[in-house]
């Protein structure tokens, strides 16, 4: 959330499915430039990164096959879960607010098409602390967007909101349009669409081939095969530091986040997404929620990073301190929740890059291969304008960005 989202049968459809063969019979990759083909392409990781990067892909002409170790939106993703806010207020970051804006029109499309929700657009009200800069840099491009937002007192707001305790906030910025995204179910929504339109998907564990000559070669997989294409896009999320220690490394940290969901009082819908938006309190500690949270309970959750953390052999139980320190929260900004039951509480990671801003790039060693990673705790509702810009790579028909490039870190 930082402030500065299945069917496992492959459907093989002609010449628009990626052939796979054993390691015994690796296929020798063709070259799309030279020969007219289209170009084979993997992608590793299911979750909002690599799901849309895949059908991008496939709806651009691309053959392509989409891996994933444990499934998408599976519990140790950072894609995982049922809920993540959307919205566009990110300060100054207009890159970031465009890609909010056209990532809204595209999961409000997707919905549509895919028949299913994916979206629930409830506002999302932004509580400004002292230090407003954040919120005041972030007014001007939403409006040049055209994203509807308006400003509103604190005492303005207390009427508005008379469940809420508005004590230490300065004004309210209200993104009327903003909301939430079913996050695990849209990482399956999505796959079974890659799926229905010819799309191949594997579940399996990928180590990357070996580069030579400026071109990485076939994967590994975990079932003993090997997966070769013309190019690779890796989207493994908090294991991507791991996969290529040496190119990205510490450039990804993981970190520990824990998730709670508090009972309301029965019958009463005052905490429930009709009465009450989204809403994150920007002050000297930031903490975000979700009421109803798809009938899950009132979802509070600290921004603040947490420890280093392991996703793949992990413990996801949450601590007593971090209980605790959710409970004081919502007893002093809630106050008809101070003694509201504990009804589930969830352990995830944020995967931080060192400026919180996404990897979006070709691999420096590899011309066919690239990465995109680094959502730093706000990456979900960027996933369809991410898969855009990542397949405009992969095809030929863009650049690295300079602010998602890895040149923009120290060698």
């Amino acid at each position: 959330m930082h402030p500065r989202g299945v069917s496992r049968r492959s459907l093989l459809k002609g010449g628009a499915a990626l052939v796979v063969l054993h390691a015994s019979r690796i296929l020798s990759p063709l070259v799309a430039a030279t020969s007219g083909a289209k170009p084979r392409v993997a992608v590793v990781g299911a979750g909002a990164f690599g799901g849309w990067t895949a059908l991008h892909l496939l709806r651009r002409g691309a053959r392509v096959v989409l891996l994933d170790a444990w499934g998408p939106g599976n519990s140790r993703a950072s894609s995982g879960g049922e809920t993540r806010v959307i919205r566009a207020t990110y300060g100054p970051d207009r890159i970031y607010v465009e890609m909010v804006a056209r990532s809204l029109r595209l999961w409000r499309d997707s919905e549509r098409r895919f028949g299913r929700p994916l979206f629930r657009k409830t506002g999302v009200i932004w509580m400004a602390g002292r230090d407003d800069r954040y919120e005041k840099a972030a007014l001007p491009l939403l409006r040049a967007l055209g994203l509807p937002v308006e400003e509103v007192g604190a005492t303005e707001a207390a009427v508005l909101y008379p469940q809420v305790n508005f004590e230490g906030v300065s004004w309210v910025l209200h993104e009327k349009e903003a909301g939430y995204l079913l996050a695990r179910r849209a990482c399956q929504a999505v796959l079974e669409r890659f799926q229905a339109e010819g799309g191949e998907y594997r579940l399996a564990a990928a180590t990357p081939g070996t580069v030579d000559r400026g071109r990485m070669g076939p994967l590994r997989l975990s079932d003993g095969t090997a997966l070769a294409a013309d190019r690779y896009v890796f989207a493994c999320g908090p294991w991507l530091g791991k996969i290529f220690p040496d190119i990205i490394g510490d450039r990804i940290r993981p970190t520990r986040q824990e998730v709670f969901f508090f009972g309301t009082p029965p019958g009463d819908p005052t905490f429930t997404e009709d009465r009450l938006p989204v809403w994150i309190d920007n002050g000297a500690r930031i903490f975000y929620g979700i009421p109803g949270s798809d009938w899950r309970g009132f979802k509070v959750a600290d921004d603040t990073h947490g420890p280093e953390f392991d996703p793949t052999a992990g413990e996801r139980v949450p601590t007593s301190k971090g209980l605790r320190a959710a409970r004081d929260y919502l007893a002093f900004r809630f106050p008809g929740l101070k003694d509201a039951p504990l009804l589930e509480a969830r352990v995830c990671q944020y995967e931080n890059s060192p400026d919180s801003r996404f990897i979006i790039d070709r691999h420096p060693q590899a011309r066919n291969s690239f990465f995109a990673g680094g959502g730093s705790g706000h990456g979900f509702k960027h996933g369809p304008a991410v898969g855009e810009r990542v397949a405009d790579l992969v095809l030929g028909t863009g650049r690295p960005d300079p602010f998602f490039a890895l040149s923009r870190f120290p060698s």
